[in-house]
């Protein structure tokens, strides 16, 4: 995957700052949300067509970078 800032923004004026796929209002945390919830890529990108598997992947791929950065500052 390229560049994580390809994919994923934070604007404060939009979602109050949480970070959101670039070009939508459509935060990393929503798509965790919905695959915590059951429902799969496929489901995903049925119900939101202007959003690709790179999209998904990304936001796995900022929520996972999150928490390793998390678990360094706390150590």
């Amino acid at each position: 995957m390229t560049n994580l800032s390809s994919y994923i923004t934070i604007n404060p004026e939009i979602r109050f700052g949480k970070p959101c796929i670039v070009g939508t209002r459509i935060a990393v945390s929503d798509i965790l949300s919905w695959l915590a919830s059951g429902m799969s890529h496929e489901d995903i990108l049925e119900s939101y067509p202007f959003l690709t598997n790179e999209h998904i992947l990304a936001a796995l791929a900022f929520a996972a970078n999150r928490e390793a950065m998390i678990k360094m500052i706390a150590a």
